[in-house]
């Protein structure tokens, strides 16, 4: 998918996310008993079958069913759309027995429906119908697999139906907080909410389910009867103590037990270790820690175990691998996990074995010619040795292998995997096949899955992969390769899915692609594909989805795409497309469920709006037309009842946002994006939103103003940003946002005091009030209670002092107070905060002794404390301190325009060890840490003597200023160690001597200013060895002798050295005698490195948008960074 759907915190989710295919199944829901069992349990006795049940075998009853249960189901029916459905249920028919219908079972004895399985019909519905808990007979319930548009479960309801043993709504589309009533079914046997898991069109569910009011605890008090249970995505956010105990305490007969992905933390409690019924223990995917439990091998009955990616450390127990029942072990990604195999068991009973990314030694490698059923193998490459391959080889049954992380790559490792008769499926990750011959591919005639990610081709799509005519899975994503895609490719006609994203592949699209048969999911995003799209054939065509996102492909989109009737998902964001588009073609594709034309130069129209060109497609629920040149929102966009996520942002819509926008989706809306538009108002009657499930809302860059609406319903992670408005009032009561994560209401017009509700919103990791006029104290608890990462109050008119408790576990990774008011020293306790990354205090009133005690914050890269009061020597001796343990990461510091004194210590420069290193790539200084993405930091530098902000910092920008302060002496020559610095400002100060000749080393420098001393000599020649220098301020010292010529310096004006009386030379008038003939300087030749490039993107903050626009913001010097002495 385009980089800007998949990969960014702050634009809307990603229309698709696939997963290729899952080697290690989670266990099917009811693993240990199937549906005739079960049928057999609800119903007592064994029934002639007559037809189908869901799949499982339709039962005859011997009453008819009740008229009431006819009447419930017949509801249910009425509440689904089957436009994309697999069924119609044609015999559900009024008048007719229910008993006998699709899905439905019944108790002989009583005629009430008993079992009801509807699961994997791709029914639609919004929300479930309050008929079904009419049944209250039932005891067997599976909705899976179907579509209930994002909706919550409901909160009464579940508790009518108190005979069920089991349930399944896995799959289904549900999201929000867990009801109570479903803890209330004491006689549930299985239970599966599982929500993670790829629908038929292998679109991973985004919405997410809670279970924190009612918390996990609370919710399995009642299920002493329990014997298997999924929650797999179910957000629990629990500790291992928490959700151990409470699975002892009231579960302690459980079989099955699967929690993947649901924000566990902490070790696995040593209670866990009593639950010897286990069979199955899923674990995967969350952010546990602690020690590999010893006691899992002393589980007998365990069959499956799946830890994959949950940070365990410690000794694997090599006993596990004596386990009789054990069929699939998981242990991938847990890189501090040491294994040591020394000998696996004749007679293993392992299919499934995956443990690459472990810290994996194998004593023996011929034992691995014991596993005579293993089918699935995950490694790192490195481990395979010659005695292991010719263990492997023997396998028969082995059809899937995965390795990575290769160290080297060889002729003979190839041979062998290519010798594997039986393998289908084969993925291989990190590797770099440049300099391999790729003919071993040829040999792999049964291989149905080539998998090949993160790789290095550096060549053209390997022509071997046209032998394999058995391929139903291609995917070469992220491995360089280039030139065009082959024409073989449509050769091979199993093709079901391939995946060709993030490449330099390059020419036109072959459109005979669009019409391969079997072809459903087709990427090619993230390449340079380029040209128009030509018609082609569509009758044979089934596509899916189709991303070809971020090319520089033209032109106009063809009409055949618009005829692709099986289209679920298409992404054409990212290109140059062109024409006029009207809305009424899109509406044609019925089973379309998510569109991008995102940031292409299409015109977009609503069209024509009457009943033939509305939208016929009820499933479309994901819209993202950002720079589609609208003018007006599409008022057909009414008749599209289920959106979720919409994105208009950033085209040329003017007046008020209308009412219906909202309303329309008041149920269904989780992310709307309106920002970088001309809208001035809120057509609203209340200032709070009507919206239930909205999650992300992004209003910035508008002209809107009154008061700021707020989301009305509280959700999980709720992202806000009202940035770039006018503005100009806040809400009084922040009780809403006690969900809210992100808010930003920066640059508007807001003033007068920070209410104390804000303090309610806890969950708040980035707090953005920057460039507005509030006034007051900065509440206390921003700091003590909330969670914050980042805290960005600059350009406002707080006051008083710094009186924060900062407690241990402090989270911040950027403050930043620039331009306020605030008065006092600097609160020591910042010295708790071992996260910081960025603290700028700077134009404020802070009176205090430079704060030496935060050199001894690791993560601190950016220090900005200009303008302000500090007094004293930055080399006041620390307690314990050692000069060269301070600082370490610091690459910005400004501490220009205070009242500090004394000389600078050599050995002070000796801890700045980030400015000693050159630096090959760029980052960004943000908030690494934030759970979703990350946050873009400012700072202002005087810098080529403007200031600059500098809205994205990247690590390779390294500032020193010390200008405007009462500093003397020598400039230490241990300055000249900062060989990636690139400004150095140590202007209107007190310094004496001559100008370092080391400064000359210093060959990545663009700015240096060192007026207004008292420096004399000449000027070292060895200065022009700075090839990069674009800005020189010499002016107003005492230096004497022949300017340079050479390099740099024959481009600096007169500016540059007026003030020296001594100097003489170009571009000063005086000339120079032939006794002030300069030496030539000592130093290598000039570097051939392209200049460092200053990035700076528009758009602060959350700045959801699309690309970002490099720029450069040069401003005139502003009060804010002044640099005359006052």
């Amino acid at each position: 998918m385009s980089r800007t759907l998949l990969d960014s915190y702050i634009r809307a989710p990603p229309l698709q996310l696939l997963q290729l295919k899952p080697s290690f199944q989670r266990p099917p829901v009811m693993a240990s008993i199937s549906w005739p069992i079960l049928l057999l349990l609800v119903s007592g006795k064994l029934y002639t079958t007559s037809g189908t049940i869901g799949g499982h075998g339709n039962l005859t009853a011997t009453f008819e069913c009740l008229p009431d249960q006819a009447s419930a189901l017949l509801r249910l029916k009425q509440s689904f759309s089957f436009e994309y459905a697999t069924t119609t249920l044609p015999s559900w028919e009024d008048g007719t027995d229910c008993c006998r219908w699709e899905g439905v079972d019944c108790d002989a004895a009583t005629g009430h429906v008993n079992a009801l399985n509807l699961s994997k019909h791709n029914l639609y519905s919004y929300g479930i119908d309050q008929a079904l808990f009419n049944l209250t007979s039932i005891q067997l319930l599976d909705l899976s697999m179907n579509d209930f548009g994002g909706s919550q479960l409901p909160a009464v309801g579940f508790e009518r139906l108190s005979l069920l043993t089991h349930l399944d709504l896995s799959s289904s589309g549900i999201s929000g907080q867990i009801p109570i009533s479903i803890s209330k079914l004491t006689n549930l046997v299985s239970l599966d909410l599982s929500n993670q898991y790829a629908n038929d069109n292998n679109e991973i569910s985004r919405n997410r389910l809670l279970l924190w009011e009612p918390s996990f605890k609370t919710m399995v008090r009642n299920f002493s009867k329990m014997r298997e249970l999924y929650l797999d995505g179910v957000n629990i956010s629990s500790s291992g103590e928490e959700w151990c105990t409470a699975l002892v305490r009231y579960i302690p007969r459980i079989r099955v037990l699967s929690l993947e992905n649901c924000g566990l933390y902490g070790s696995i409690h040593p209670s866990f270790s009593s639950l010897r019924s286990l069979e199955v223990i899923n674990l995967r995917l969350n952010t546990m820690s602690g020690a590999f439990p010893q006691y899992f091998a002393d589980f007998l009955n365990l069959s499956v175990l799946m830890l994959l990616g949950s940070d365990l450390n410690g000794l694997f127990p090599p006993k596990i691998f004596e386990l009789k029942h054990l069929t699939s072990l998981e242990l991938s990604g847990n890189a501090n996990l040491m294994l040591k195999v020394e000998t696996l068991p004749k007679g293993c009973s392992l299919e499934t074995l995956a443990l690459d990314g472990t810290n994996l030694s194998i004593a023996k490698p011929s034992s691995f010619g014991n596993l005579r059923f293993l089918q699935a193998l995950h490694l790192d490459a490195k481990v395979i040795s010659k005695e292991l391959s010719s263990s492997l080889s023997t396998l028969d049954s082995l059809e899937e292998l995965s390795l990575s992380r290769f160290v080297l790559l060889n002729e003979s490792l190839f041979s062998w995997i290519g010798d594997i008769k039986n393998l289908v499926f084969l993925t291989l990750e990190y590797g770099d096949f440049s300099r391999t011959s790729n003919s071993w591919i040829g040999n792999l005639i049964n291989l149905e899955a080539l998998v090949i990610l993160n790789s290095f081709f550096s060549a053209p799509l390997p022509p071997e992969i046209g032998k394999l005519k058995n391929l139903k899975i291609l995917s070469l994503n992220n491995c360089s390769l280039s030139g065009n895609i082959p024409a073989w490719i449509a050769n091979l006609k199993q093709l079901s899915y391939v995946n060709l994203s993030t490449n330099n592949l390059s020419g036109e699209v072959p459109t005979q692609l669009f019409s391969l048969p079997e072809l459903r999911r087709l990427f090619l995003s993230q390449n340079q594909l380029l040209g128009s799209i030509q018609e082609f054939n569509t009758s044979t065509s089934g596509l899916v989805v189709l991303d070809l996102s971020e090319n520089r492909l033209s032109g106009h989109i063809p009409r055949s795409l618009w005829q692709l009737q099986t289209l679920n998902i298409l992404d054409l964001s990212s290109n140059s497309f062109s024409g006029l588009l009207e809305l009424k073609a899109i509406w044609r594709l019925r089973k379309l469920s998510a569109l991008s034309l995102s940031d292409n130069k299409l015109a977009v129209i609503d069209g024509e709006v009457n009943s033939s060109s509305l939208p016929v497609s009820s499933k479309l629920n994901r819209l993202y037309i950002s720079s589609c040149n609208l003018s007006t929102v599409p008022r057909s966009l009414m008749s599209l009842k289920n959106i979720q996520m919409l994105d208009l942002s950033s085209n040329k819509i003017q007046g008020p946002v209308p009412e219906w926008l909202w309303k329309t989706w008041s149920h269904s809306l989780t992310y709307m994006n309106l920002s970088h538009n001309n809208f001035s108002s809120l057509d609203l009657s209340s200032h709070f939103l009507p919206n239930k499930q909205l999650q992300t809302l992004d209003l910035s860059f508008n002209n809107l103003h009154g008061k700021i609406p707020v989301p009305g319903h509280p959700i999980d992670r709720q992202l806000l940003d009202y940035s770039n408005n006018v503005f100009s009032s806040i809400p009084e009561n922040f009780s809403y946002l006690t969900q809210t994560v992100y808010l930003s209401f920066a640059r508007n017009r807001l003033s007068g005091q920070l209410p104390d509700t804000i303090c309610k919103a806890r969950m708040l990791e980035v707090l953005d009030l920057s460039y507005n006029n509030f006034s007051g104290k900065i509440p206390p608890c921003l700091i003590e209670d909330v969670h914050l990462s980042i805290l960005n109050l600059r350009e406002n008119s707080f006051e008083g002092t710094l009186s924060f408790v900062i407690k241990d576990r402090c989270t911040l990774q950027t403050i930043d107070l620039n331009g306020n008011k605030i008065e006092g020293p600097l609160p020591g306790l910042l010295s708790n905060c071992n996260e910081l990354e960025v603290i700028d205090f700077g134009n404020n009133h802070i009176s205090d002794k430079f704060p030496s005690w935060l050199g001894k914050l690791s993560s601190l890269r950016v220090l900005v404390l200009r303008s302000n009061q500090f007094y004293g020597s930055i080399c006041d001796p620390v307690e314990e301190d050692k000069p060269e343990e301070r600082f370490t990461s610091l690459q910005i510091i400004d501490l220009a325009s205070n009242n500090l004194s004394g000389v600078l210590c050599p050995k002070w420069f000796d801890g700045l060890t980030v400015m000693m290193t050159k630096h090959d790539t760029d980052k960004v200084v943000r908030g690494e840490h934030l759970s979703r993405g990350s946050y873009q930091n400012i700072v202002l530098i005087a810098y080529k003597g403007m200031c600059m902000a500098f809205e994205k910092i990247w690590t390779t920008l390294t500032v020193i200023d010390f200008s405007n302060n009462y500093f003397h002496g020598r400039i230490p020559d241990e300055i000249g160690k900062l060989v990636s610095l690139h400004v150095l400002n140590l202007s209107q100060n007190g310094f004496d001597g001559k100008i370092p000749n080391q400064i000359g080393g210093m060959t990545d420098l663009e700015s240096l200013d060192l007026s207004s001393n008292q420096l004399s000599g000449e000027i070292p020649q060895e200065l022009t060895n700075l090839t990069f220098l674009g800005a020189l301020n010499l002016s107003s010292n005492q230096l004497v002798g022949r300017i340079p010529e050479s390099h740099q310096f024959g481009t600096f004006q007169n500016s540059s050295f007026r003030g020296n009386e001594g100097l003489c030379g170009v571009p000063m008038l005086k000339q120079c005698k032939s006794s002030d003939a300069p030496s030539e300087p000592n130093g290598s030749k000039p570097s051939k490195k392209i200049d460092f490039i200053l990035y700076l993107f528009s758009g602060a903050g959350f700045g959801i948008g699309f690309a970002a626009t490099i720029s450069i913001n040069w401003v005139h010097i502003s009060k804010r960074c002044k640099i005359v002495k006052t």
